[in-house]
């Protein structure tokens, strides 16, 4: 029996800025598209993952299956940003044609909501996104993207510099366990600015939501250092109390 086919709003759509962090770069997941240049040649550029929404989903739904079609991850951070619905966002020829190629309709308006996703890359299904031609970029390398995507990003990456210094939403980006060197080195990235190590220690420390193991790196040229993990339950309970990590 043939699945019921999809029924589309062709006019609204959701595009997802998913944020990794890893070897101290931060890092953003693009696809690959091929689409038809302006002589009718076959090329390709990069684009974020979105899609449009069904005509019987909300946004938050659109975007949620969007990432989870992708990534095959449940339950990732997730934040809408900002609405981008500019008249000229689908003004390229080659962004017409493909669009009239992907979904056989001639579409010269779309409005996009666009959400920022956080995944710790370690724990991301690399096979299942190097299927969906999916890959991880340097957020400084970024190649030429489709439509607005390269603005989409650079706001998106706006958004999250200023949310990583009033809320604990670094700690997405990261394993379960890691150093006060790590957390250091991902707010460095992120922010792009430097910080004095023993200052930053004492205001981490003072977080009553982050907690020490009784665990040490194993393997190391220098002295090991603790792990710490980032406990929730006192981040909840205590959320009022909560010292910001606004460097």
């Amino acid at each position: 029996m043939n699945a019921t086919p999809r029924t589309i709003n062709p006019h609204i759509s959701v595009d997802c800025v998913i944020f990794g962090f890893s070897t101290n770069r931060l890092r953003v997941l693009l696809i690959e598209r091929e689409y038809l240049d302006e002589n009718g040649v076959r090329a390709t550029d990069h684009k974020l993952p979105g899609d449009f929404m069904d005509i019987d989903e909300d946004l938050d739904s659109a975007a949620t299956r969007t990432l989870e079609e992708l990534t095959g991850l449940r339950n990732i951070y997730l934040q809408q940003f900002a609405v981008f619905g500019q008249p000229d966002r689908i003004s390229r020829l080659v962004d017409m044609q493909w669009l009239k190629e992907t979904t056989g309709m001639e579409i010269r308006r779309v409005v996009t909501s666009a959400y920022y996703a956080l995944i710790n890359i370690t724990e991301s299904n690399e096979e299942f996104a190097l299927k969906n031609r999916a890959s991880w970029m340097d957020i400084h390398r970024i190649p030429a993207l489709a439509f607005d995507h390269a603005a989409i990003i650079q706001t998106g990456l706006e958004h999250l510099q200023k949310a990583l210094q009033i809320e604990p939403i670094g700690f997405e980006l990261l394993p379960e366990k890691f150093t006060i060197r790590e957390l250091q080195s991902l707010y460095e990235v992120v922010l792009g600015s430097s910080f004095d190590n023993r200052n930053f220690r004492k205001k981490i420390l003072k977080s009553a939501c982050v907690v020490q193991l009784d665990e040490k790196q194993r393997g190391v040229a220098h002295k090991p250092a603790f792990y710490y993990r980032f406990d929730r339950n006192r981040y909840e309970a205590h959320k009022k109390e909560y010292i910001s990590f606004n460097f």
